[in-house]
């Protein structure tokens, strides 16, 4: 039987990570895509000498361009600049809007029935720029991103009580950055409401902490920023697409009509299957938090008002 093929555009820390988590992860073979001579081909190399010792059996090849990235099943895009000291939100979507409108195309041209699924920030802009260039319908062009800020809210609440994260369920909404949606109502500890278990105090400073994003791990490494978790969280999401699991997992998608938004990226409970984006899974929100929501999707349809008006209409 044929594996699923995964092509990973971007051999820097989060594509070469995503790259060796596909792979151990028994997912499929992987291509990976970058523009440094070498690079991605010795990563792939590396990786591939290792599959002998931890038993796998997934190809992955490294390559400049994108004819061995042909019949791909997946198409995870993580290249990209990482915003660096002095640089604006706006230079940054505008940088990267360019790299992802070259990539996209390319890797698209000969895997017309692929799922995309972006990691380059800005998340939700970047999303918008694909589906435009891509010309793919909006269940496959889905963000990641909720998975990755829900990841880290489990994280801190597990360190703050001192329990499994295993134990730890939460859900955050919207766009991925400071206008994120973190929902305590539904965020659990083995089924008990977390508001019952935490003082308001200190939920807030976890919720806080949650926002900064990866901008903590920035200021301890001094440089680059988070990949571990962002591969996992890419993980999850190609797991629930090749395997078919229908996960309910929030990504960020393009919205047609539900929680009241429309033609908007932003990040929801989904349910990802073969088909990759099967559906949007709606929980009741309070006034308050229906306020929030709208409030962090019209931040992301100011920024992509910012787009090119050209950008996907060659």
């Amino acid at each position: 039987m044929r594996k699923p093929k995964i092509t990973v555009i971007g051999a820097g820390n989060v594509g070469a990570t995503t790259a060796h988590r596909l792979a151990e992860g028994h997912l499929g073979d992987v291509v990976l895509v970058d523009v440094l001579e070498g690079v991605p081909q010795g990563k792939a190399l590396d990786l591939y000498q290792a599959a002998p010792v931890v038993h796998h059996d997934c190809m992955l090849v490294g390559a400049n361009d994108y004819d061995a990235a042909a019949g791909s099943d997946i198409i995870v895009m993580t290249a990209g600049l990482a915003r660096k000291p002095g640089m604006s939100r706006d230079d940054l979507q505008d940088a990267n809007a360019k790299v992802v409108a070259e990539c996209i195309p390319r890797a698209v041209r000969k895997s017309l029935d692929s799922i995309i699924i972006m990691v380059t920030n800005p998340l939700d802009v970047m999303c918008e720029v694909a589906r435009r260039v891509s010309g793919f319908p909006r269940e496959r062009v889905i963000g990641m991103a909720g998975i990755l800020d829900t990841a880290r809210m489990r994280a801190f609440i597990a360190m703050e009580m001192g329990v499994s994260t295993e134990s730890v369920f939460a859900l955050v909404l919207g766009g991925h950055g400071d206008s994120m949606v973190p929902l305590p109502r539904y965020t659990t500890v083995s089924g008990v409401p977390v508001t019952e278990l935490l003082s308001k105090e200190r939920l807030d400073a976890i919720i806080q902490r949650t926002a900064q994003g990866g901008g903590e791990i920035v200021k301890l490494l001094k440089t680059g920023s988070a990949y571990y978790a962002p591969a996992a969280g890419v993980f999850e999401m190609v797991d629930s697409i090749v395997k078919d699991r229908k996960k309910i997992l929030p990504c960020a998608v393009y919205l047609q009509g539900e929680f009241g938004l429309k033609d908007v990226f932003v990040g929801v409970p989904c349910k990802l299957g073969a088909k990759g984006m099967e559906g949007v899974f709606e929980p009741k929100l309070t006034a308050e938090e229906k306020a929030l929501l709208a409030k962090s999707a019209g931040d992301v349809a100011a920024q992509i008002g910012k787009l090119p008006a050209e950008l996907g209409k060659s």
